[in-house]
């Protein structure tokens, strides 16, 4: 491991059923109601491509991104209540940065979202690189935000380990050919059959680079 990638959401911070009760206020609001099962299960990636998934032509990119933004607005309004680290990890991420391993975020929210959790947080001198949707010309499960973050830090994929909570986010993080350390925070193991996991975890309570 020369290297070490983080996702946001899920991963640093346990906030996607924040995300999950802001989908399904923005959702009705535009006439479609969705139990908080059905957003969990349908309602993943970049806010303008679920948009256009869910709802094809009815909205103009424009309107799209408008939507968008009411919907981040009100997430974040959710969450600042309770924006704090995963367990354990403010210490590993101190550990990392004490071994002079380098660190990215690569995450597929908006910039404000991941600006709001990092700088709140205060924790962006501890990154070398942060990755957002802005980065990314497709979302999760392709690889490419991983590919970047491996490029900013200047190491190769192959020797990066991603942090991940979600099964498409798992799939990006193997596609790119880095190793797969699974966060179980909104997903369970058997949500992962298939992909190759090389870790699972709680929390980062306890655990060491030589754990990874």
């Amino acid at each position: 491991m020369k290297g070490v990638i983080f996702d946001l959401d899920g991963t640093m911070v346990d906030n996607m059923m924040i995300h999950h009760k802001a989908w399904q206020e923005t959702l009705s609001e535009l006439g479609l109601e969705m139990s908080i099962e059905e957003v969990m299960e349908r309602v993943h990636g970049i806010n303008e491509e679920i948009l256009a998934r869910l709802f094809k032509e009815r909205f103009t990119f424009e309107e799209r991104t408008a939507i968008s933004a009411k919907k981040e607005k009100r997430y974040r309004e959710l969450f600042a209540p309770q924006l704090t680290l995963l367990d354990g990890l403010h210490d590993f991420l101190h550990v990392l940065k004490s071994k002079k391993i380098p660190m990215a975020v690569a995450t597929a929210a908006p910039k404000i979202n991941m600006d709001f959790i990092i700088d709140n947080l205060e924790i962006r001198s501890l990154f070398k690189a942060t990755l957002h949707a802005g980065h990314v010309t497709k979302g999760k499960p392709d690889p490419e935000v991983f590919l970047k973050a491996a490029q900013a830090i200047r190491v190769d994929p192959k020797d990066c380990v991603v942090f991940e909570d979600s099964p498409t986010g798992a799939k990006a993080a193997v596609a790119a050919g880095c190793s797969l350390v699974v966060v179980t925070t909104t997903h369970q193991h058997d949500d992962f059959q298939g992909i190759t996991v090389d870790k699972f975890i709680s929390n980062y309570i306890d655990l060491s680079i030589g754990d990874i």
